[in-house]
């Protein structure tokens, strides 16, 4: 059985936790900044989990994480 290739732009988007799930970095946050308001921008750069429906696929992109 060959080895499977990571996909290497997940890997640079997402990290997994202790407990086996996702982070990731919230979208929105790169430029267009002036007209949101400091509260949306501070919650923009925390980051949150992946969701359960979308945790699959990053599993399957990310073999060996």
């Amino acid at each position: 059985m060959p080895k499977i290739k990571t996909n290497r732009g997940a890997a640079k988007r997402f990290r997994k936790t202790a407990s086996g799930k996702f982070k990731r970095s919230r979208a929105f946050a790169n430029h267009i900044l002036t007209k949101k308001d400091s509260k949306r921008k501070a919650r923009l750069r925390a980051t949150t989990l992946v969701s359960e429906q979308d945790t699959p696929a990053i599993r399957r992109m990310l073999p060996y994480l």
